[in-house]
């Protein structure tokens, strides 16, 4: 599953081994199109670039990486999903976000912003949110230690569950009982 090729029977493209999946935007996200640059950053209306979105000038939300280790697998499943932070830690992310030296490494509460296939319909869902030195992106760990996605950050999903996540999401292997070769 690391390393084989397979076609997808979904969006009809080749891929090679596992993936991580990411989420354009947070889900309330009301524009389309692209993001801007970083740098060009602002806090009234509305804002959108690859790590960082305010909405309506007044809620704060990074990119970070929800990680689910993988059964037999050296590196986990990533979702890159979207989480919200009050303004005082968006302003603290957004000063060691260049050098990724930061003051207070949290961990920063948050609330997912994205579904996540079965494990996040639309309850919000309580995270803590971990800036990562280096440049890293911050890591997500679920608060409620009985939710099924904490359970499964603890405990690890099998290859069959990362399938049922690509499927689920629209990149099925074109063969069935999963990667092909």
């Amino acid at each position: 599953m690391s390393s084989a090729q397979w076609h997808c029977a979904s969006c009809d493209g080749p891929h090679e081994g596992r993936f991580a999946m990411a989420a354009f935007a947070p889900d309330p996200w009301p524009g389309s199109g692209g993001y801007e640059e970083n740098g060009a950053i602002r806090f009234d209306g509305d804002f959108l670039s690859e790590d960082f979105c305010v909405l309506d000038g007044q809620y704060f939300m990074v990119r970070a990486c929800l990680d689910i280790p993988v059964h037999g697998m050296d590196t986990p499943f990533s979702f890159g999903a979207w989480s919200t932070l009050s303004r005082e830690n968006f302003d603290k992310y957004l000063k060691g976000f260049d050098d990724g030296d930061y003051l207070d490494m949290g961990p920063w509460s948050g609330w997912l912003c994205n579904k996540l296939e079965d494990y996040v319909g639309n309850a919000p869902l309580a995270v803590w949110v971990v800036p990562q030195s280096d440049r890293q992106r911050p890591k997500l760990y679920v608060m409620d230690d009985n939710h099924p996605l904490a359970i499964d950050q603890d405990n690890g999903i099998s290859p069959d569950q990362v399938l049922e996540i690509y499927d689920y999401y629209g990149h099925r292997p074109s063969e069935l009982g999963g990667y092909p070769g």
